[in-house]
């Protein structure tokens, strides 16, 4: 038990997390009749200071009489919920609730305080949530409840078993790290997706647009581009989205590269943050000018899940990461640059973590600037080039002038710097 608090104290704890779950519990039943409910506020409050007493005993009974303690709670909750199981309030969910709660008070006593209170309130809102989540059953098509597995699977289960460890030729490989980008990009795919179902065609473009600033903005331009081809009166919008997306991945380059290594923060903020800028001074201009256009009857993306695109990026970031090794060994920092240059034609994400890395390990910051900004710059030409020849002259006049005059000046800057 810990000895960080006193086991009153403990006990006080234990006491209210059972109230906390007993409140959402006789709230749920609070019409009901004194005495026609087989557990409420009171009842859920002394089963979890049940659990605290229980430990305190063990430690002169020995260990097995919480476990004797459990059972028997166990089977007199079995009891009451088979004799009245015909009651309307004779719920199998209040029975997981109340060993559940046993179960944290005991914590408590054993010194697992925080993770007990997390517990408990988690516990809380899932009885509390019942009918968002039968509606959220109705909600969702099979191909939807699919991707929510496929991600699952592949965040929480693969992205558990991969070794989070150096290893390849110099080193340059980490499993765990590139597969953590891959989940990242499925998961923001699929909140993506939902956004456009749930909040309409209108606003759900534009939080698409946000989200895929942080995933993918190139894999948004070109669905954008083919969007405003096919519904011309979406366009300004459209480039809007296409545009804040756009604008998004310079702080983010920002952000990972500074979270990787702070001292890249001052000398990468001049010229990102002015990319950002003359991104986005135009996508809200074109915001306010097309909100209005949108037709309602625009749909999500086909499938909610782009996980060949995410696996197909850990492969291109795994391909950058040993290119940039080799580079770096053999040609020095002219390598490094020209490897900047073709990646940015891919993406701007492998190279930032790649040159964000190597410049803790004794690759100059100016050199590792420059090669993010040619990375983002080249990015950007890409995505203006895309918007012209997909989009067509107009979607060219609205997005991609914004990116190659913020790609020129974000060049200009980081090399005078």
């Amino acid at each position: 038990m810990s000895t960080d608090h006193s086991s009153i104290v403990l006990l006080a704890i234990a006491l209210s997390l059972g109230l906390l779950v007993g409140v959402e519990r006789g709230f749920k039943y609070r019409e009901q009749k004194e005495g026609s409910r087989i557990a409420g506020l009171r009842t859920y409050s002394l089963i979890s200071l049940l659990g605290a007493v229980a430990v305190m005993m063990s430690q002169q009974l020995g260990n097995y009489f919480v476990g004797i303690a459990f059972a028997a709670l166990a089977i007199a909750l079995i009891a009451s919920y088979s004799i009245n199981s015909t009651r309307e309030n004779a719920s199998l969910t209040s029975l997981i609730a109340a060993l559940l709660t046993f179960s944290y008070g005991a914590l408590v006593m054993m010194g697992y305080v925080t993770e007990a209170a997390s517990l408990a309130v988690v516990t809380t809102l899932v009885l509390s949530m019942k009918g968002e989540l039968h509606r959220w059953l109705h909600f969702i098509d099979k191909k939807e409840l699919w991707a929510a597995l496929e991600l699952l699977l592949i965040s929480v289960v693969i992205l558990s078993i991969i070794p989070n460890e150096d290893m390849g030729p110099w080193d340059a490989l980490n499993p765990y790290e590139i597969w953590w980008m891959v989940v990242l990009i499925s998961s923001i795919s699929f909140v993506g997706y939902f956004a456009m179902r749930i909040a309409g065609a209108r606003k759900g473009i534009m939080l698409t647009a946000l989200f895929a600033g942080f995933a993918s903005s190139t894999a948004l331009t070109l669905q954008f581009s083919r969007m405003a081809k096919q519904v011309p009166a979406a366009s300004p919008l459209l480039a809007a989205g296409i545009l804040f997306a756009c604008g998004t991945m310079y702080p983010r380059v920002l952000l990972v590269a500074s979270v990787i290594n702070p001292e890249l923060m001052v000398p990468l903020a001049i010229p990102t943050l002015t990319m950002a800028l003359v991104t986005y001074i135009p996508a809200l201009w074109l915001w306010f000018k097309g909100n209005q256009s949108v037709p309602e009857n625009i749909a999500p993306p086909a499938s909610p899940l782009s996980l060949w695109s995410a696996l197909g990026f850990g492969v291109l970031l795994s391909a950058i990461l040993l290119l940039s090794s080799a580079l770096q060994a053999t040609l020095g920092d002219t390598g490094i640059l020209i490897l900047a240059a073709a990646s940015g034609v891919a993406d701007v994400d492998p190279i930032n973590l790649s040159l964000s890395g190597m410049s803790r390990e004794g690759l100059a910051l100016d050199t590792a600037v420059l090669g993010i900004v040619i990375a983002a710059s080249v990015n950007g030409v890409l995505k203006a080039g895309m918007i012209g020849a997909i989009g067509g002259r107009e979607m060219f006049n609205r997005g991609s002038v914004s990116l190659l005059a913020a790609s020129i000046i974000g060049l200009l800057i980081a090399s005078l710097l």
